[in-house]
Order: C-alpha cells, then sequence, then structure tokens
C-alpha cells in the first residue's frame, strides 16, 4: 500500500493507529517489524520509526529492542487524544465500548450543564438556544441530520467557563457519533429527544443549577439503561449459541 502524502509520518501513524482501531493487527497482538511496515506502506524507514513513536506516545503500542511493536491493552491508550478518538469511530466501537463512552458523559455533561446554569454569558445563551432552533428545523428534514444535537452538547461545554470541560468536546462529539452508529438513525431526533433537550436549556437559561444538573443525568442514565439492556439480551443470545 502506497502512501502518497506530504507528511508521511502522519498519514502512516493514521493508517497504522486505524488498523490497530479496527483489530487487523488482534490475532498476533503485534504489528510487524519496522523493516515489514515500511515495505508494506512504501515509506522510509525513518518516516516508520517516527510514527511507531507517536503511536507509543498514544499508548496503543510498545516498542522495545528484541521485544517487536506489541499492542497493548485500551486501558493503557490515550482515549483522550483526538487521532485516538478519531480511530475509535473508523474502528468497531461495541456496546461496552459505547456504555464506557455513557459512563464518561454521565460524569461530565451534568456538571457541565449546571456550570453552564450559573456562568453562561447572554452570547453562549443565544448559541445554546441557536443550536435547539437547528434541532427543531432538522426535524422538518432541513438541515444535517444529529449535528444541531452535537452542536447543543458542545455549546453547553463552552457555556460552563471551565477551561477542561471546554476542551473535552472532541470526546463529546465523539461519543455522540458512537452512540449514532449504534442507533442507525437516519432520521432526526424525535420530539421526546428535543423536548429533553429543550428542558436543560430552560434550566440553564433560569440559572438553576441542581435541575440543568438533574435533567442532563435522566437523559444520559435512560440511554445507559438501554444500553446496558442491549448487552444483558447479547449475553443471554451467546449462551444460547
Amino acid at each position: 500500500m502506497e502512501i502518497s502524502h506530504r507528511n508521511l509520518t502522519q498519514q502512516l501513524t493514521h493508517e497504522l493507529g486505524k488498523a490497530i482501531l479496527q483489530g487487523k493487527y488482534n490475532e498476533f497482538k503485534k504489528l510487524p517489524s519496522e523493516a515489514d511496515i515500511s515495505t508494506e506502506y512504501d515509506v522510509s524507514r525513518t518516516a516508520t520509526r517516527e510514527a511507531i513513536k507517536m503511536l507509543t506516545a498514544k499508548g496503543l503500542i510498545s516498542s522495545r529492542p528484541r521485544q517487536g511493536i506489541k499492542l497493548k491493552d485500551i486501558k493503557n491508550w490515550n482515549l483522550f487524544d483526538t487521532d485516538v478518538l478519531r480511530w475509535i469511530l473508523l474502528g468497531k466501537p461495541d456496546l461496552y465500548m459505547l456504555k464506557h463512552f455513557l459512563e464518561v458523559r454521565l460524569a461530565i455533561e451534568p456538571a457541565a450543564a449546571a456550570l453552564a446554569a450559573k456562568f453562561a454569558s447572554d452570547d453562549e445563551l443565544m448559541r445554546i438556544e441557536h443550536t435547539l432552533s437547528k434541532m427543531k428545523f432538522e426535524q422538518s428534514g432541513y438541515d444535517d441530520t444529529h449535528q444541531a444535537d452535537i452542536d447543543f452538547h458542545k455549546s453547553i461545554l463552552l457555556a460552563s467557563n471551565n477551561p477542561f470541560f471546554i476542551q473535552l468536546q472532541t470526546f463529546i462529539e465523539t461519543a455522540l457519533k458512537v452512540n449514532l452508529h449504534f442507533t442507525n438513525r437516519a432520521d432526526a431526533v424525535s420530539e421526546k429527544e428535543y423536548q429533553q433537550h429543550v428542558d436543560i436549556f430552560t434550566f440553564i437559561k433560569a440559572g438553576e443549577e441542581q435541575k440543568a444538573f438533574d435533567a442532563a443525568a435522566t437523559t444520559t442514565k435512560s440511554t445507559i439503561r438501554l444500553v446496558e439492556e442491549k448487552i444483558t439480551e447479547l449475553k443471554l443470545l451467546n449462551l444460547q449459541e
């Protein structure tokens, strides 16, 4: 596979990261040697070596002399790295990964909503309200499916005025896209979902911190319950096979 890109190291890092997340090397628990990777992707050994260093820094692999390039367990991955998040989407995220994403969202988004209720400026409130207008417009089929939903959640992180939460926008966007991967819906958000978002915004705008927290938590908890039920169903099916 030939890679034609001005920055071969970054492109090779992307190709290898994507392959790892898609399970290409799971059978052997390791990557080919630097020489074999260099040949397969038709890049220099220098570019290959730098790509291996980048993947090591992201926690996906370990590379040591005479031990080869070994895959590392997911608990070692830098899961907040934007590249790793992108590769997760390009891979095959399972229900357990979805549940993990939802659990982190449950820890982040209610608190962000409460902070937004306390600190959001008029401009930030207008931005959140604008995403709701887009969501309503989306229900009529006139806009990009679910993008307004994603923008709604990201706008709340911004309105929290907490720099740590603000930097989690890419993570939250990926989590929402993984959720869409499983619901596999091409239609717009339902009226019930839309109203849940309206409720969250209403409490934020009114400065009701606890109610904003509770509304955001309730929505995510209900989704977690559905995912847990689906996981239980799959376990039962596997036992019957």
